[in-house]
């Protein structure tokens, strides 16, 4: 499932890495973010540094409208807003994977694995 658009120069062909790259990144640079993890990982230590890593635990979806979700699981800091760096999240990948992508995303779910005190 890649993102396909057809231009007057030729065709692009946007991959699930490619997606997964750049949410995961856009959603490590938001205040609050310590790390992503994996949805079965509860570990609090076990939080994703590394590019490959960080594309297997981001999971993009496209839905039958031809529309993407994003699911990122992350582990936030001690003594910070959940609510708040979660909906922070959601604003900057969803900013990011438009500008860059120029493809609408339906949803970006932001799951909290765990908090960890740093």
């Amino acid at each position: 499932m890649n993102i396909d658009n057809k231009t007057q120069y030729g065709s692009i062909n946007i991959t699930n890495e490619a997606i997964a790259s750049l949410a995961g990144n856009a959603c490590l640079q938001c205040y609050g973010v310590v790390g992503v993890t994996n949805k079965k990982n509860f570990n609090v230590d076990a939080v994703t540094d590394d590019e490959k890593s960080l594309i297997k635990d981001v999971v993009v979806r496209k839905n039958r409208q031809d529309t993407y979700e994003i699911d990122l699981y992350i582990i936030v800091a001690y003594g910070v807003r959940i609510t708040e760096v979660v909906s922070e999240v959601q604003k900057k990948v969803k900013y990011d994977l438009e500008m860059k992508f120029h493809v609408k995303f339906k949803a970006i779910n932001v799951f909290v694995q765990g908090i960890k005190n740093i």
